[in-house]
């Protein structure tokens, strides 16, 4: 899935080890913050680059150290 531009939240839930509710609930935190910005957005998607550098100080999940 690291080829795709925008990560799920089924798959942000499983990420963060949380159930699919909060994962929706931080999805919206996340895309009213892009929102201020400028950026379009799309509900119940985040782009991958952004959920990354906001859980994990990086900009890419593979410069993550596992």
């Amino acid at each position: 899935m690291a080829g795709k531009m925008f990560m799920r939240v089924e798959e942000v839930a499983e990420e963060l080890d949380v159930s699919i509710p909060y994962a929706y609930k931080l999805i919206r935190k996340m895309n009213e913050e892009l929102k201020k910005t400028g950026c379009i957005t799309i509900a119940g998607r985040i782009d991958r680059k952004f959920f990354y550098e906001k859980f994990y100080g990086t900009k890419e999940q593979t410069e993550r150290s596992v």
